[in-house]
Parts: C-alpha cells; structure tokens; sequence
C-alpha cells in the first residue's frame, strides 16, 4: 500500500482522518506510534519534526502531508473513491460549498477541539501547575461553540449542509471528547442529536471501537 497514516486512535485530529479513510475506502497501512517509546518518537520526528499526530506518507508519490484538514484535501485531490454510492467529495468543488465546509472544519478544530485539549491537558498537569483559569476560559468557549451549534444544527443533519463532509470527520472525535469533559445533557438537544447522527455512520463507529481500547488512558476530571 503507497500510504502510510502515522497515528494514535486515541488522538481526536488522526480520528477525525480515519473517519475520512473509512469513508473513502481508500487502502492505507495504519502505522501506531508510541511517542513515549524513544525509538519511535525520534523516527517520527525524522520524518515530521514538528512532532504532531497525523502524518500521512504517501510513498509512491515521497509526499509527507501533515495536519489533518490538509489530509483529508489531499485524500480528495488525490484518491476520490467513496464507499457511499452518490457521496459528494469531502470538500465540494463549488467554491462557496467549500467555504462552508471548511467554516465548519475550522470551527470544531479551534473552538471545540482546542478548549477540549486545554482542559484535558491541565488534567495531565502535575499538582500545584494547574491553570484554573485557562480551564475556566476554555469550558466558557465550548459552551459558546455548543450554543451556536443549536442554532446551526437546527435545520441541518451534516456540518455543512446535506452532504457527509470535511466538517463532520472532524466534528465527530472533537464533540465526543467534548461531552465526556462538559457532558451535552438536556442543554444541548440539538447538538446532542447530531453527535448520534455522527455515532452511528459506520465509518466513526469504526473508529470508535478500535479507539476503545485506549480509553482508559484519558484522564479522568480533576478540574
């Protein structure tokens, strides 16, 4: 197989590119990396020394692409096929679909993937280091994003519109992390429906059950 995904199924950016992977069907060999291995962590960043998760290594091509949104870009650009009869692309070819695919990329990557990795990783900080403030900070923006999110979701059943896209992959792993730090309840019903939509498409149950597993790694609350 050309493509190699570098990855751990616990991280929600190489979830949110399986999910694409799956959906596209596209062949690739998974390559875990244990980044608390030395031997593994200095051979990934030999090959991507900016040392984040995913990678994906095209060999027939000598492409490293980083980043997961430039990923799934390169997915479409480049190996098309869908598992779904009549699937549009990740990322529409109409330009102002595109841009509301990518809106919605951005929004789940900044304002609900990166508050939730503030408040799980000060989880990971050691007594007396904590920021109850950056946490306080960071819960006030995932419920900002949650509240826009009931407005937008109302009328909608993917991201961006109709069509399974971009936004979605990466709405599923970044919400899922989300509810187990500030759990939706009855205060998100919209959202909350949506993150079911998500849980059953087969591509993120997939990786949901492989991610199972690891779990047990993420830290419980401490804030």
């Amino acid at each position: 197989m050309s493509l190699m995904l570098h990855f751990h199924p616990l991280s929600s950016f190489c979830q949110k590119v399986l999910i694409a992977l799956y959906e596209s069907g596209t062949p690739f060999t998974p390559k875990l990396v244990d980044l608390s291995d030395a031997n593994q962590r200095a051979a990934f960043l030999t090959l991507w020394p900016i040392g984040k998760f995913p990678v994906l290594e095209d060999l027939d091509k000598g492409r490293v692409v980083p980043e997961s949104s430039l990923i799934i870009e390169f997915l479409d650009q480049n190996y098309p096929g869908r598992n779904y009869p009549g699937a549009s692309p990740f990322i529409p070819h109409e330009p102002a679909a595109a841009l509301e695919v990518r809106h919605w990329d951005r929004f789940f990557d900044l304002n609900v993937n990166e508050p939730v990795q503030k408040i799980v990783g000060d989880r990971l900080r050691p007594d007396g280091q904590h920021d109850p403030a950056g946490v306080a900070h960071a819960r006030g923006r995932l419920k900002t994003a949650c509240g826009m999110l009931e407005t937008a979701l109302v009328d909608r059943r993917w991201a961006a519109g109709a069509a399974f896209s971009m936004a979605d992959c990466a709405a599923a792993p970044a919400l899922f992390y989300a509810d187990k730090v500030m759990p939706f309840g009855a205060d998100y019903p919209v959202t909350s429906a949506y993150v079911e939509r998500l849980r059953a498409r087969p591509s993120y149950a997939r990786v949901l059950a492989e991610a199972q597993p690891y779990l047990a790694m993420f830290p419980q609350a401490r804030d």
